[in-house]
């Protein structure tokens, strides 16, 4: 199987993300959708658009079957951006106080 990123068109409130996944068989068109507000800051950059994209749907690929196949058209939610941000921008650690400031 072989994930294509195919592009992105901007709406009002979202930017849907288009890609085609290549397997033996047949080729599939899926969009997934992340709404504008995530790329605030502090939050998404838009060069990680693509990227959180194709993790989300490369996870659901993994996870369809047969009887339960991945659905064309996907979200991105709250919890997958803290997941992205937690994996790509790690927070440090607050640095301590040296012995001299107290």
């Amino acid at each position: 199987m072989y994930i294509q990123y195919v592009g992105f068109n901007v709406a009002d409130s979202s930017r849907t993300y288009n890609f085609d996944v290549i397997g033996t068989e047949e080729t599939r068109e899926f969009t997934v959708k992340v709404q504008s507000e995530a790329f605030r800051p502090a939050c998404l950059k838009l060069q990680d658009g693509p990227d959180i994209c194709f993790t989300r749907l490369k996870q659901e690929l993994q996870g369809e079957t047969q009887e339960a196949r991945a659905e064309a058209h996907l979200g991105i939610g709250e919890r997958n951006i803290q997941e992205y941000m937690e994996q790509h921008y790690p927070r440090r650690p607050l640095a301590k106080k040296a012995a001299s400031d107290r």
